[in-house]
């Protein structure tokens, strides 16, 4: 790798971190200002039905609290694998859109974000900038 290649590598992946959480937290903010929404979307998506507004606002907290980690760059192995695997669960389970393509096309910016998350979690090591993780390392 360039000494150039080197210098913008970091600035590359806090580009990619700022833009999956970007569309991560919006995620959560939803399942905490519209509780009904996410349950709509857990029925149609995940076939669960019948869960609480409670248990959507427990998800929201719990989500908010690793995507504010991951956005940190802290603990980057579990958050970046675990965002990792949610846009990946979430994705897959949009089959069914992508098979009516052409009335579906806003999932499709779904591949390009889990592209990023994928990235991400390859490259966790050498994701330095403003990283709780790097600077702890840093520290040593």
């Amino acid at each position: 790798m360039t000494e150039s290649t080197a210098g913008r590598l970091p600035i590359a992946l806090l580009a990619l971190r700022l833009g999956v959480f970007i569309v991560m937290v919006m995620w959560t903010l939803d399942k905490l200002v519209q509780p009904e929404h996410t349950a709509g979307v857990f029925a149609n998506f995940y076939g669960l039905s019948g869960l609480g507004p409670s248990i959507f606002m427990l998800l929201g907290v719990a989500q908010l609290v690793l995507v504010l980690a991951f956005v940190a760059g802290a603990f980057r192995r579990l958050t970046y694998g675990l965002i990792f695997l949610l846009h990946t669960v979430s994705t897959l389970s949009s089959w069914a859109q992508y098979l009516d393509a052409f009335n579906n096309l806003l999932f499709f910016a779904a591949w390009p974000m889990l592209a990023a998350c994928f990235a991400l979690y390859l490259l966790r090591d050498q994701d330095t900038l403003f990283s709780i993780d790097a600077a702890r390392s840093a520290k040593r």
